[in-house]
């Protein structure tokens, strides 16, 4: 049986193609607003979850893989701008200092659940109004937490990274290959123990 991966994102699609290609996509539809008793630092674990949550109920058996991505700045955090001018002013907050990128992901088969979170510092070069300009007129940073890809023309405004690339992207694909191994090896034994 295929993985599920919960999310229309294409940069998630190509790193889970590094995992498996034995995959179909189903994006999940559901109410992203965080709910206030969620610390910033829990987000994105807590969305990961109920995006999986919602695929696996159309899908009961399934694997189904939930992935979100936030911007952590002083515990602010940054979602995907809504306009130019927000995307403007996100980049002249991360602009010369350090934040956090949280992705959390949700693996389950409806009876079993895996959550984690993964997080990298990214530090940015102080960055003159010229470049944020430039930036902008790219129109990289619309789709994406914290106005920025790292993967594309933002790679030019990072001035380095502490932890790991991919998730940074989207999808922490080393942790993730072994939060499936995991998965299928102990529920594959428990499924096989119920039929003895």
């Amino acid at each position: 049986m295929p993985y599920i991966l919960a999310s229309a994102s294409p940069r998630r699609q190509e790193l889970l193609h590094k995992i498996t290609d034995d995959f179909i996509v189903q994006p999940a539809d559901v109410d992203e607003s965080i709910p206030d008793d969620i610390l910033p630092e829990d987000a994105a674990v807590y969305l990961s979850h109920i995006k999986a949550e919602a695929v696996s109920n159309q899908y009961p058996g399934s694997i189904v893989i939930g992935c979100d991505t936030i911007v952590l700045l002083n515990d602010q955090i940054l979602g995907k701008p809504h306009s130019p001018e927000q995307a403007r002013e996100m980049l002249q907050m991360l602009s010369g200092n350090r934040h956090q990128v949280i992705t959390g992901t949700t693996v389950t088969d409806g009876n079993h659940t895996i959550s984690f979170a993964s997080k990298t510092a990214v530090q940015f070069y102080p960055l003159s109004e010229a470049e944020i300009s430039a930036y902008l007129e790219t129109g990289e940073p619309f789709d994406k937490a914290g106005a920025y890809g790292i993967q594309g023309k933002g790679s030019l405004l990072i001035q380095g990274i502490q932890g790991d690339y991919f998730t940074v992207m989207g999808l922490p694909v080393a942790k993730l290959y072994r939060v499936l191994q995991q998965f299928e090896t102990d529920f594959k034994k428990e499924a096989s123990n119920l039929h003895e």
